[in-house]
C-alpha cells in the first residue's frame, strides 16, 4: 500500500532532508497483522531514514515524547496512537517539537 509520510521540525533532516514522501510498504507486518503505527515507524527506520540518528526519532522503540503525530490532521492518540491500523491513501505527519538550546 502507498501513504504520504511527511516529518517537519527538522525531523526531515533524519529522511534525506526530504520532508514528504511517498511510502510504499507492505500491508501486514511481520507477524501477519494489519500494518499500524508501530509498524510503520520501524519500517520508516529500516527502509527510509537516510541519517544515523535515530535516537532522534525513536526512544525505547518508540515515537520519541515531543514528537506530534497526526493521522490525516488528527492526533494520533484520538486514532488509537500506535494501534491506527493503516490505510491506503493515509498521510501520517510526524512534527518534531524539540528544539535544542
Amino acid at each position: 500500500m502507498t501513504i504520504a509520510v511527511e516529518f517537519t521540525g527538522g525531523l526531515e533532516m533524519l529522511f534525506a532532508n526530504q520532508r514528504k514522501h511517498d511510502v510504499t510498504m507492505p500491508s501486514k507486518s511481520d507477524n501477519g497483522r494489519p500494518a499500524d503505527i508501530g509498524f510503520l515507524v520501524r519500517f520508516l527506520c529500516d527502509h527510509v531514514m537516510k541519517g544515523h540518528r535515530k535516537d532522534m526519532f525513536l526512544l525505547d522503540g518508540a515515537v520519541r515524547p515531543g514528537i506530534l503525530v497526526l493521522i490525516n490532521d488528527a492526533d494520533w492518540e484520538l486514532e488509537g496512537g500506535e494501534n491506527y491500523q493503516i490505510q491506503q491513501g493515509d498521510n501520517i505527519l510526524f512534527v518534531s517539537t524539540l528544539h535544542g538550546g
